[in-house]
């Protein structure tokens, strides 16, 4: 490898890096509100209703249902009102963060719902409010899954982040398709799956060491 494609593939690397981070803490800080709300609006939780419940259901998956592909093209016009251009990495990030949402959303639920509930119905006999509950027991208790899934979430990010090159995003994508692929120098696509396997394996090392120390039980 020439010493401008190692250059191109450090850079290439860093945009990755920078779509999935900044995506994740995007549908982080989005998708665990929103998952907090499935679980405690639905049936039996601690603000029960129904019918917010089955509208945020549906929504949540809605956005789920659409393949990113066809979510990235849709959501073009958005991205050019936010950003100013539906082109490059920071274009990227509006539709990957709004496909993640949604799926991190659905992984926060499950994690949150596994909590158990004798531990909620002990706070609310001490007389502990709803944010009481939601701060002191649903969140901790369920911390270790939610990081769980949010690793999951990143690693699917760099799977899309990959697609997203397909349309000129910029990353490890970007730089197999136009290389690797349309030149034919298989020496990049080989370098770029290495790549992306390494970053993979350390997302998910990090994650799982992370939840080793958070998990108590």
């Amino acid at each position: 490898m020439t010493p401008i494609m190692f250059e191109l593939l450090l850079r290439s690397l860093w945009e990755t890096i920078l779509m999935t981070i900044a995506s994740g803490v995007i549908s982080l800080v989005a998708g665990l509100p929103l998952g907090l709300a499935l679980v405690v609006t639905a049936r039996g939780g601690i603000a029960e209703s129904l019918s917010i419940n089955r509208a945020l259901g549906a929504v949540i998956n809605g956005f789920r249902s659409v393949p990113f592909i066809i979510l990235l093209v849709a959501l073009i016009p958005l991205t050019r009102l936010i950003v100013g251009t539906a082109l490059g990495t920071w274009a990227a990030i509006v539709p990957l963060a709004i496909a993640a949402t949604p799926y991190y959303a659905r992984i926060a639920e499950v994690s949150l719902r596994e909590v158990d509930r004798g531990l909620i119905d002990a706070v609310r006999a001490m007389g502990g409010n709803r944010w009481t509950i939601i701060r002191e027991v649903l969140v901790p208790e369920a911390l270790p899954g939610i990081i769980a899934g949010f690793t999951v979430t990143l690693v699917t990010l760099i799977g899309a982040s990959a697609m997203a090159g397909a349309i000129g995003a910029g990353g490890l994508g970007d730089l197999a398709i136009r290389y690797g692929y349309q030149r034919f120098e298989t020496n990049v696509m080989i370098a770029v799956v290495a790549v992306l396997i390494v970053l993979v394996c350390g997302i998910q090392w990090l994650g799982d060491r992370l939840v080793a120390k958070l998990d108590h039980k």
